[in-house]
């Protein structure tokens, strides 16, 4: 075990952070003496270009791409969701925020108060970044999207920016961080089913030499009930950031972040008696099917990190992205253990989970762009730090059946049993090295390289015996992009990914790490003026080694072998001068799995993922004497989704959403009212036995002042 994880959590992450700073130093000296031919005393010119985002539009995503280049220019499907258009949908869960996202299919599991989604076919729900750094080993914990300045969605493998990663592709989160201006904005909203939420974001520049200095804090506080009866969840979260001066080539920022939350889980319906035809009447949808006695989650998240940047006299850009992470979750669920009975019975059971997690990573790069053979070269290498312990304590316990005809709570938990006393220790090392090449104003090609190295170690805590993998990867990605007029840029792209799994399934047997590849072929369209994005891909994805959900085991998870999807996506984002704001979007995926140990899966379609999808999102906002108010309409659409270990499908569905706003002297008031119609739908599937609901009509109403 290595001296880390002997370490308490707040040594630990003072013992890494040492590391970080020692990692900068040498890089300094690196950067400082690689290119000896440049002046002394004279710095370089800085060339200043704009990067202006547009409403729904952006032009970049820095920290996903660790690159300053256009999206336009970037040969893979990269999509941002900016803040004003999460705040025209008033969003409030990760989830719901890249559901319009072409490729995504989100939610599948229902409202349990975590976040689930796959992207291109695959699950990706573990692939959670803040910053540009990986959360931890799993999703423990819904992300609270208030505190973000966008979200980029990353599709398909991305090694050399996010080397620990499931190969469908990841989720970004930028956190706000300090502006040069002051401002101060505080918010409340009230909404269906009890749902009240108070947030403040304030900031101010602080007096420095080259006037870079300044702090922000944002938060929010949400409570709220639920279509389901019992269902309750409260939310907390706080997010201070501090941008130092220290001169004019560097920009320092600290992030903190605490997130808080409480939760009743919603665990869905019986299959038979909701989806599929019940031995007696249909079960209603508002019913909970777990135990009021049974329960709440408590979950709280704590980081702490720094972003930085220094631009060289040599001409060198170094980057060093930290955090520390302390979260910890306790809680109970009641899952259906058992098909719906003739007399109105289910068998049901119970999972108590306690887990605990600390990490601490680091990721360090230096980029310099120069003239060689012709071509403009922007040369980048990074060394890549992670270092996570995870513990796991569960328990299976029984509780009475429940008649959900006549549902009786206050059972006793009893028979309790030990599932899962585990700590797992992961760690890794990755250097990488990318090279952007621009041959001329047309021709691009963009390469790269990464190797890593991680060691998984499981500690059983009950028998102390240990189970440790060391495992290695090279991997890479090739991009090239060829612009036939400054509008329209087709390219195509090879990529490959791996990610060590933590963890061991049911049976305690390690888990083995994830590999996976990805052909792409893309088309990019932008306007003269920027204001319009389209983007159109097709691609084939391998995904080896896969891990997921234990629907015979739930509470844990299992490796079935290779899944592929192959499948088309087109987006549309665009801010014209009229007075609209449209995002739309549209894919269709094919995945499958093409190996198992259980053979009966083979060809069979990978759970909840729908086989086409489409999102539309169009805001207008009036001229004139009617230039104060603004109104936004929407669709939303899912095909069939199923799991190769149930027998029926969910039907596909499709709701609108609908939008008005007024912009007043120093405020602003939002409705927004989603699934108008109040159309019935299932999310998922969540088991063989069980079936989650979809959201029914929800009204927002939200005041917004700005002093």
């Amino acid at each position: 075990m290595s001296t880390f994880h002997r370490l308490r959590p707040e040594v630990a992450a003072v013992r890494f952070a040492v590391l970080a700073l020692s990692s900068l130093s040498v890089t300094s000296v690196l950067a400082q003496q690689v290119a000896p031919g440049a002046a002394e005393n004279t710095l370089p010119a800085v060339e200043v270009t704009s990067s202006q985002d547009y409403g729904f539009v952006a032009q970049k995503a820095v920290s996903s791409t660790k690159s300053d280049k256009p999206l336009f220019e970037t040969p893979q499907s990269i999509s941002v969701l900016t803040r004003e258009y999460l705040d025209s949908r008033q969003v409030t869960s990760l989830n719901e925020a890249i559901q319009s996202t072409a490729g995504v299919s989100s939610g599948g599991f229902g409202r349990r108060g975590w976040d689930d989604f796959s992207i291109r076919g695959q699950r990706a729900s573990e692939s959670i970044y803040v910053d540009g750094l990986k959360l931890g080993q799993s999703n423990w914990i819904a992300q609270e999207v208030y505190g973000v300045e966008s979200i980029e969605i990353v599709k398909g493998p991305a090694s050399i920016n996010f080397g620990q990663m499931q190969p469908g592709g990841i989720v970004n989160m930028v956190s706000k961080r300090p502006r040069s201006d002051a401002f101060n904005q505080i918010g409340f909203t009230v909404g269906s089913y009890g749902y009240r939420q108070g947030t403040f974001d304030f900031g101010r520049p602080l007096q420095s030499e080259n006037g870079k200095a300044a702090f922000r804090i944002n938060g929010m506080a949400s409570d709220a009930d639920d279509p389901t009866d019992y269902v309750w969840s409260k939310n907390r979260y706080i997010a201070p950031s501090l941008s130092l001066d220290l001169g004019p080539r560097t920009d320092f920022t600290i992030l903190a972040a605490i997130n808080e939350r409480q939760y009743i889980r919603q665990q869905g319906l019986p299959v038979l008696g909701s989806i599929l035809a019940a031995p007696g009447r249909a079960v209603r949808n508002s019913l909970f099917t777990s135990d009021p006695s049974v329960g709440p989650y408590d979950a709280s998240q704590r980081t702490l990190g720094y972003a930085l940047t220094h631009r060289f006299d040599s001409g060198w850009t170094l980057r060093q992205n930290f955090r520390f992470l302390d979260m910890d979750l306790k809680g109970a669920l009641v899952s259906l253990n058992g098909p719906l009975q003739a007399s109105g019975n289910v068998v049901r059971n119970v999972l108590l989970q306690d887990i605990s997690e600390r990490s601490a990573a680091l990721d360090t790069n230096i980029e310099r762009t120069f003239a060689f053979g012709g071509a403009q070269h922007a040369i980048m290498f990074g060394l890549d730090l992670n270092q996570d312990k995870l513990k796991e304590y569960s328990q299976r316990c029984a509780i009475d059946p429940l008649n959900v005809y006549s549902p009786v709570y206050g059972k006793a938990i009893r028979s309790c049993a030990t599932t899962t006393r585990a700590q797992t220790d992961l760690s890794y090392t990755a250097l990488y090295v990318r090279d952007q090449i621009k041959f001329n104003d047309k021709l691009s090609l963009n390469m790269a390289l990464r190797h890593d190295r991680a060691t998984t170690e499981t500690l059983l805590l009950a028998s102390g015996s240990r189970k440790k993998e060391d495992s290695d990867a090279t991997t890479g990605n090739v991009g090239l992009m060829y612009q036939v007029t400054r509008n329209i840029a087709p390219y195509i792209s090879y990529a490959t990914s791996f990610l060590p799994v933590a963890g061991t399934d049911a049976f305690q047997n390690q888990f083995k790490p994830e590999e996976g590849k990805q052909t792409e072929l893309g088309l990019k369209f932008q306007s003269d003026d920027k204001r319009l994005n389209a983007s159109f891909a097709y691609y084939d994805l391998t995904r080896k080694n896969v891990t997921t959900s234990d629907v015979n085991n739930p509470g844990f998870s299992t490796q079935v072998g290779e899944q592929s999807s192959k499948g088309y996506e087109a987006e549309l984002v665009a801010d014209l001068r009229n007075g609209w704001t449209l995002s739309a979007a549209a894919s269709v995926v094919d995945a499958k799995i093409t190996q198992d140990t259980n053979l009966s899966n083979i060809g069979k379609r990978v759970q909840n993922v729908p086989e086409r999808s489409g999102n539309l999102w169009a805001n207008y906002r009036f001229g004139g004497a009617l230039s104060a108010w603004g109104y936004g309409v929407g669709l939303r659409h899912e095909s069939s989704k199923t799991s190769p270990a149930v027998t029926y499908q969910v039907p596909g569905y499709t709701v609108a959403d609908a939008s008005v706003s007024y912009q007043g002297k120093g405020y602003r008031l939002m409705l927004n009212v989603k699934n108008i119609f109040d159309k019935d739908y299932y999310a998922g599937v969540l088991s063989a036995n069980a079936v989650p609901v979809g959201d029914p009509r929800i009204v927002m109403l939200k005041t917004v002042f700005d002093f």
